[in-house]
C-alpha cells in the first residue's frame, strides 16, 4: 500500500509538471459504482455524434469500462448511415491524461495481470479503429492530452488544439513505455523530435503541435464553444466541409522563439545516436559547448527516468519508424504485457535495474520477444480496415 501511494504521488507530480495551472489535484481513486454510460457521455446531433470523456476528477484517465464503451460506440456509429461524422472531447480541464496508471499499478501488485491485459487489448483495438475509421473524426484536445489520451485521438482525421492544450508522453518517467500508437506517431515527427519527446517526457503546447504536424487546427479556448456549436450543426459526411468549417474559426499561430522546436538541430545532433548512453554523452557535450538550458533540462529528465524504460522506449520508436500502425500496436502490446508480467523486472513498480549500465541487451530484447503460447498476440482486423494516417 505504501508503494502504491508513492507511485500515485509520483504520477501526480508528473501531471502537475505538465500543467501547473490546474488548481485541483487529480483523483485516481476507483469508483466501483461508475456507470460506463456516465464515464463516456453521448451528444446526438442532426448528422453527427459526440463522445465526451467524463471522468474529470481523474483528468479523464482511461479505464477498461471507458475504452470498451468507446469501442462499442464507434463501431455502431460507423455502421449507422445517418451519422456523417464523429467528435470526441473531454469534460473539465483535461481532454485525457492517458491510462489510469495508478489502477493498473495496483492491479499488477495484486497479481491481477489478466485485468491489465484486457485493458491494453481493448485500448489498442480502439486506437486501431480510430486510425482506420471510415467516417471523418474531430478530436477537441483542450487541456492535458497525455499518453493514451493522444493515442485515442491523434490517429483520427482532424485534431483541434487550443491555447490550453498540453501534450506529452511521460511514460518513461513512470517506468513504462510510450504506447497506444505512440511509437507510430512519434517516430513520424520531424527529425528526432519523437525520440526527444519519448525519452524526456517533455511537453508541447497547441501551437507546437500544429507546427510539428500532430494537430490540424488551432482555436483559442475562448472561441471553442462557438466552434463546437458550428460544427455540431453541420449536416455532412464530407471531410472537406468539416475542414473548411474548422478553418473558418481557426486562429493564426506563431511559434515562440523559445520553443523546443527552435532547437531541432541540437535535438537531431543529440537524439540521433544509437543508444541512450550515447544520447546522454552528446547532450553533455552540447551543454558544455552551448550553455543552452534545454540540454541541461533534458539531461535532468533522462537521469530521473527509468533506465530500462529509456532503452525500451528508444528501440520502440526506432522500430516504429519503419512499421505500419497495426505493427506498432502489436509490438507495443508485446512490450506492455511483457512489462506487467514482471518476467524481466518489476520496473512498473520501481526502477529495476537502477542504472543504465545494469540494463542488458537481453533484458531489452525480452520486452520485444513473442508472448508465451498461453497469451495470444494482439489480433487486429487488418484485412478489412486500412489506416487513415
Amino acid at each position: 500500500m505504501q508503494r502504491a501511494k508513492g507511485f500515485e504521488a509520483a504520477l501526480k507530480r508528473c501531471v502537475n509538471q505538465h500543467h501547473r495551472a490546474f488548481s485541483a489535484q487529480p483523483n485516481y481513486a476507483q469508483h466501483h459504482h461508475d456507470d460506463p454510460q456516465d464515464l463516456v457521455m453521448v451528444e446526438g446531433r442532426t448528422k453527427s455524434r459526440a463522445a465526451i470523456l467524463n471522468r474529470p476528477s481523474a483528468l479523464n484517465a482511461l479505464n477498461t469500462a471507458m475504452v470498451s464503451r468507446l469501442k462499442r460506440l464507434y463501431e455502431s456509429w460507423e455502421d449507422n448511415p445517418d451519422i456523417g461524422f464523429v467528435l470526441m472531447k473531454g469534460n473539465g480541464r483535461a481532454f485525457c491524461s492517458g491510462a489510469d496508471a495508478v489502477t493498473l499499478f495496483q492491479l499488477v501488485n495484486q497479481g491481477k495481470v489478466e485485468e491489465c491485459r484486457k485493458f491494453f487489448e481493448t485500448l489498442y483495438k480502439f486506437v486501431y479503429i480510430q486510425g482506420t475509421y471510415l467516417k471523418p473524426h474531430v478530436a477537441i484536445l483542450d487541456g492535458i492530452t497525455m499518453g493514451g489520451g493522444a493515442g485515442i485521438s491523434l490517429p483520427g482525421m482532424f485534431r483541434v488544439v487550443t491555447d490550453k492544450t498540453v501534450f506529452c508522453n511521460p511514460e518513461a518517467q513512470i517506468g513504462f513505455h510510450p504506447d497506444a500508437g505512440a511509437s507510430y506517431y512519434l517516430s513520424r515527427l520531424p527529425g528526432y523530435l519523437g525520440e526527444y519527446l519519448a525519452l524526456t517526457g517533455d511537453k508541447l503546447n497547441g501551437v507546437e503541435m500544429i507546427a510539428c504536424g500532430l494537430a490540424t487546427h488551432y482555436v483559442l479556448n475562448a472561441r471553442l464553444a462557438m466552434v463546437e456549436e458550428r460544427v455540431g450543426k453541420l449536416v455532412t459526411d464530407e471531410p472537406s466541409v468539416i475542414k473548411a468549417s474548422l478553418a473558418e474559426y481557426g486562429d493564426l499561430v506563431n511559434l515562440d522563439r523559445k520553443s523546443i522546436l527552435a532547437k531541432l538541430e541540437g535535438i537531431d545532433r543529440c537524439f540521433s545516436h544509437d543508444t541512450v548512453e550515447e544520447i546522454i554523452d552528446a547532450l553533455e557535450k552540447e551543454a558544455a559547448d552551448s550553455y543552452d538550458e534545454w540540454c541541461t533540462t533534458a539531461l535532468k529528465k533522462l537521469k530521473e527516468a527509468s533506465p530500462l524504460s529509456l532503452k525500451v522506449s528508444l528501440r520502440s520508436i526506432r522500430e516504429g519508424r519503419f512499421e505500419s500502425l497495426h505493427q506498432c500496436l502489436a509490438r507495443e502490446y508485446r512490450i506492455s504485457l511483457n512489462g506487467i508480467s514482471k518476467r524481466v523486472s518489476s520496473d512498473f513498480c520501481e526502477w529495476d535495474p537502477p542504472s543504465l549500465k545494469e540494463v542488458s541487451k537481453d533484458m531489452v530484447d525480452c520486452y520485444f520477444s513473442p508472448l508465451p503460447e498461453v497469451e495470444p498476440e494482439l489480433e487486429l482486423p487488418t484485412a478489412s480496415r486500412e489506416p487513415f494516417m
